[in-house]
């Protein structure tokens, strides 16, 4: 049989199977997070919100224009949960093997929809990633032909952008380390990493305890990864495939140690247009590679679909000018966009790894008294270390995105946090949607009289302990003082910020 060509066939088909994959997890945690978040009754309203920035900008078209958003023209949960499920709905499209550029151009918007809204719940690096992503995957697919094997190549100056996008992922996330934390210089920070990363797994811990030189040597295999690698996408094909395949090992393994959302599912896709057809030939099912040979008879792309390509090729160069100096420069700065449609950002993770792992529990009780010694009881959310004995779980590439950032605001303090305040409102009162976002709720009958949030310092238990404890805990004081539904305090806080209702809405009976 004659060896398939190192063609583009099976790259395209397999980056969008990915995205597909990826576009849908994102879009599922949207359709179950969306309204308690940002909706009208949520911890951040979105009417609240687009309020403000129209306010700050001048006008709601001002607005529009800083921050594009299908939201400005209905911001209403209905939309919120439309535009969620029907992403989640293409996206099992385009991962059943069906895609074209106008479906992947609905997909990009309708994200790049949620991500300019979402505020503190969509402050990741892989959110604009993944519009970024999403944007470059519009222009790998004929307009029309959505086949899995259309009969037209994929342009390879798009194949090339998505390598440039994966040499400033990996660069910039190896570059903010070396610069960021003197751990990841002196080769520590894996001994801590594990333990303190935002929402660890089961085998985490494993990881954890690793002898100092086997994290030592895990700390060289990232700089290997994310420093020197990266520079052999622009080698000759052997190099760029050797370090493909180091890159695509490395997000096994950060898959496999953590539960980092979506991240390195998607970082995958771009690191696969590092490769070619027939190094994919090798490892995918016969049927694929026969079905790619079979459209490989095709033509090349239209006059049309090159013009876009190089057009679309020309608006990257020029805007990658702010992300490579940011990347030169010694102060750079990590997860940042420089345009108002995230089409070229700068990237990093973990530019520093912190030594301990503080975390806030909320606790009610329905004790006359909020004293020390009253029956308080906690609020588990999910995957959150809690109760100690409560083993940590798998749960990317979804993402809990409160608990997320409840991991942040353990950090720092509630005036940084605002929000944190009002999900004690939210507790007060029994409000369904909040309670949606929670795993444990101690008071399913009625609410909590008083409410507080408890800070804790936890450490991963030794596996093997007597117990059967996965955490150890420490209590480090209060961290929001017991509050009531009647606390004045409290009704003026909201009441602030635009959060108090009149009346109360979606409360317990």
């Amino acid at each position: 049989m004659t060896p398939t060509p190192p063609g583009h066939w099976l790259v395209r088909f397999v980056v969008l199977r990915v995205l597909g994959f990826v576009y849908a997890a994102a879009f599922l945690s949207a359709a179950l997070q969306l309204v308690p978040l940002i909706g009208h009754d949520g911890l951040l309203p979105l009417d609240t919100f687009l309020d403000r920035v129209a306010l700050h900008y001048g006008s709601r078209w001002n607005g529009f224009l800083e921050l594009p958003s299908i939201f400005w023209w209905d911001a209403s949960d209905r939309a919120l949960g439309a535009v969620s499920w029907m992403g989640f709905f293409l996206s099992l499209v385009v991962l059943a093997g069906y895609a074209n550029a106008i479906l992947l151009a609905v997909l990009w918007a309708l994200y790049m929809s949620i991500v300019h809204v979402g505020q503190d719940w969509y402050g990741y690096g892989w959110e604009i990633q993944l519009v970024e992503t999403g944007f470059l995957a519009i222009f790998l697919c004929p307009l029309f032909d959505g086949r899995p094997f259309p009969r037209r190549a994929p342009p390879v100056v798009i194949i090339w952008l998505l390598r440039w996008l994966t040499f400033r992922i990996m660069l910039g996330a190896g570059l903010i380390k070396l610069r960021g934390d003197s751990c990841w210089r002196d080769l520590t920070c894996l001994d801590f990493h594990y333990e303190t990363q935002p929402i660890p797994n089961p085998v985490s811990r494993t990881f954890h305890f690793l002898p100092h030189w086997a994290n030592a040597a895990g700390v060289l295999y990232n700089h290997a990864t994310e420093v020197v690698a990266p520079w052999g996408i622009f080698g000759p094909r052997i190099v760029r495939i050797v370090a493909a395949t180091m890159m695509l090992g490395f997000q096994g393994i950060l898959i496999v140690a953590g539960n980092l959302s979506f991240l390195n599912w998607l970082t995958i896709v771009p690191i696969l247009a590092c490769f070619d057809d027939r190094a994919l030939a090798r490892v995918l099912p016969r049927r694929w590679v026969a079905a790619a040979e079979w459209a490989a008879g095709g033509a090349e792309p239209s006059r049309a679909q090159s013009a876009v390509s190089w057009a679309v090729a020309a608006v990257v160069i020029v805007l990658s000018l702010n992300p490579v100096s940011n990347m030169l420069s010694g102060r750079q700065i990590m997860n940042t966009s420089f345009d108002r449609l995230d089409l070229v950002n700068t990237y990093g993770a973990f530019g520093s790894v912190g030594r301990e792992r503080p975390e806030i529990v909320f606790e009610g009780t329905d004790d006359a008294k909020p004293t020390a010694d009253a029956d308080w009881k906690p609020y588990e959310f999910p995957c959150k270390p809690g109760d100690p004995l409560r083993r940590p779980c798998f749960i990317a590439p979804f993402q809990p995105r409160l608990a997320w950032a409840l991991w942040f605001a353990a950090m720092s303090t509630p005036e940084r946090y605002p929000w944190t305040l009002h999900v004690v409102w939210k507790l007060l009162h029994g409000n369904r949607r909040l309670l949606a976002l929670v795993e444990k709720n101690p008071f399913s009958q009625t609410p909590p009289r008083y409410v507080r949030a408890v800070l804790y310092t936890y450490r991963f238990a030794p596996p093997g302990n007597p117990d059967g404890a996965w955490w150890e805990r420490n209590l480090e004081g209060i961290w929001i003082p017991p509050l009531s539904a009647d606390d004045p305090r409290l009704r003026k806080f909201l009441d602030a910020h635009g959060w108090l209702p009149h009346p109360p809405v979606d409360v317990a009976p």
